[in-house]
């Protein structure tokens, strides 16, 4: 008995009060013990399988081990009973991602159900390490106590996912590799990439080369706040595009840390920059530029027959390069005006007998939808897509607040959460007078760590359709990686824990003392995150 209270003491103090343990997401359950594991560089990795996935599992950790130790730990099947790191796949654990960590003083237990579990009990491994696990300097060393813990863990949703807008400014591809190994340390499990915007088009399309060739570059770019007046202007040649290389380059990597990477291919609005290539598939037929202002844009895709015919050859090419079951088609802040002036959309509208623009653009999104159904993809929207009717098998974004998830999710529509209240990381943090994001708009890193993402209006069943949680990064005011790490750092931390944390079990006191054990991590990764220095 007496033993049982020490435990849940321990337990309790995890959960509540002054965290020993730091562990981000917080674990389902963590129960503290005395002592530690003596990790060396002669310690051993056992693999209960040797697969790819498996290796690929341990190798990222080891990888982050060599840098701070100056040796990779060896990797076998045969069994030992000490000194070893033991990865074990076993179906006695439910959740797909789901693992368990006991770590005694002996050796280091890890089962799962499959590999991205045992990647993720490395990634608690890995901030359970000290900050000289992320490399940076060699730590002049060559031994480390891992605190003896029981760790039982699985994400809350399925889906956890960060956008990234790469449209109006543009991200180099190893900067992008860096965000995914980010994600991973957070259990973060998509990367939504926004490749394409009326600011830039970034993504290779071999059949249509001006789209990176013109669409990739705008000649000017407005200077300070889009409300500004008078406006001010940047002259100077802005852009830049990945070639398929870059993606799959990109794509591989994002494998090794079991990352989902799901595209954005904006339609029918926010297109100028295809438009300005390619502009008979607008309603006018132009001429268009690449734009430089931030905003919604009246031009969009026509709805004539040649637009369907390149959106499909655009989406083929795309199709080819991601893995992902998922294509995100946009489908908001599409102004109708051109369709209700345009011959060719009035007469589609009149031959399919539709009474308004709204079910035309549901019409346009419902067509793209059966054409990426048939070649086994599914499709996800921004929640604009409900109005004229929800295409037939979507996934719906919601941003604009809850109320259209909440709606998506009463008729049986998956949902995921983005409300731009919450969700919407290019915000300032501390205060409303911070000079990076935009300006005026606060969304503070408790507000963050407060959010649910399952509506209370919702019964138990409607609920099942909320898949999950994602974070916005848009760049119109973010010119560099360290004005968008000041953004997405620490919120990412909080968006970890509103993803994967019990609801029941999540504390904002607890969440910052555990915060500031991350932060030494982030500060040896070389992250300039906000509350970092003043600014």
């Amino acid at each position: 008995m007496y033993r049982l209270i020490i435990l849940f003491c321990g337990l309790f103090s995890f959960i509540v009060g002054e965290a020993t343990v730091s562990i981000i997401p917080l674990p389902q359950k963590c129960v503290e013990r005395k002592g530690y594991f003596r990790l060396t560089p002669q310690t051993t990795i056992v693999i209960s399988d040797d697969t790819e996935d498996l290796r690929n599992a341990v190798s990222a950790w080891n990888d982050l081990f060599y840098m701070m130790a100056g040796a990779s730990l060896k990797v076998v099947t045969e069994e030992k009973l000490s000194d070893v790191i033991s990865c074990k796949l076993t179906s006695h654990i439910k959740n797909e991602e789901g693992y368990q960590l006991d770590i005694s003083s002996t050796k280091v237990q890890i089962k799962a159900k499959t590999s991205k579990g045992v990647f993720y009990a490395f990634q608690t491994l890995r901030q359970l390490l000290p900050p000289d696990i992320e490399g940076g300097v060699r730590a002049g060393q060559d031994e480390w106590n891992i605190p003896c813990v029981y760790i039982e863990d699985y994400p809350s949703f399925p889906y956890r996912g960060l956008m990234l807008d790469v449209s109006r400014h543009f991200v180099d591809k190893n900067d992008v590799k860096r965000y995914i190994d980010l994600l991973a340390f957070h259990k973060i499990n998509v990367f939504h990439w926004h490749l394409t915007d009326d600011q830039g088009w970034r993504i290779e399309i071999k059949k249509y080369p001006k789209l990176t060739e013109v669409g990739g570059f705008r000649n000017k770019t407005i200077k300070g706040f889009m409300w500004n007046n008078p406006t001010e202007w940047d002259t100077n040649r802005y852009g830049g595009f990945y070639t398929q290389e870059d993606v799959k380059e990109v794509l591989a990597y994002a494998k090794t840390r079991f990352v989902e990477v799901i595209p954005e291919i904006e339609m029918p609005g926010h297109c100028l920059a295809a438009l300005a290539a390619y502009p008979e598939f607008s309603c006018s037929g132009g001429p268009f530029e690449v734009e430089g202002r931030w905003g919604v844009f009246n031009d969009i895709y026509c709805t004539k027959e040649a637009t369907f015919h390149f959106l499909t050859d655009v989406l083929d090419e795309v199709m080819a390069l991601f893995s992902s079951p998922y294509i995100h088609l946009g489908g908001d802040e599409a102004p109708r005006i051109r369709w209700r002036n345009c011959v060719h959309c009035q007469e589609r509208m009149k031959q399919l007998n539709l009474t308004d623009e709204s079910e035309l653009q549901t019409y346009f999104m419902g067509r793209i939808e059966t054409y990426l159904n048939g070649k086994g993809k599914k499709i996800i929207g921004w929640d604009e897509i409900l109005e004229g009717g929800i295409p037939q098998h979507a996934t719906v974004m919601s941003w604009r607040g809850e109320s259209g998830g909440v709606r998506a999710a009463k008729a049986g529509y998956d949902v995921i959460m983005t409300p731009n209240t919450y969700m919407y990381f290019n915000c300032h943090q501390l205060d409303a007078e911070e000079t990076i994001g935009i300006k005026k708009r606060l969304i503070s890193l408790e507000k963050v760590y407060n959010y649910h993402p399952v509506p209370a209006e919702l019964t138990d069943k409607e609920a099942t359709h909320i898949k999950g949680v994602q974070a916005n990064l848009w760049t119109e005011y973010l010119t560099t990686s360290r004005d968008m790490d000041y953004l997405l750092y620490p919120c990412m931390a909080a968006l970890s824990e509103v993803a994967w944390s019990n609801q029941k079990r999540k504390n904002y006191k607890n969440f910052c003392i555990r915060l500031d054990s991350i932060k030494k991590h982030y500060d040896r990764m070389g992250i300039f995150y906000c509350g970092k220095d003043k600014r």
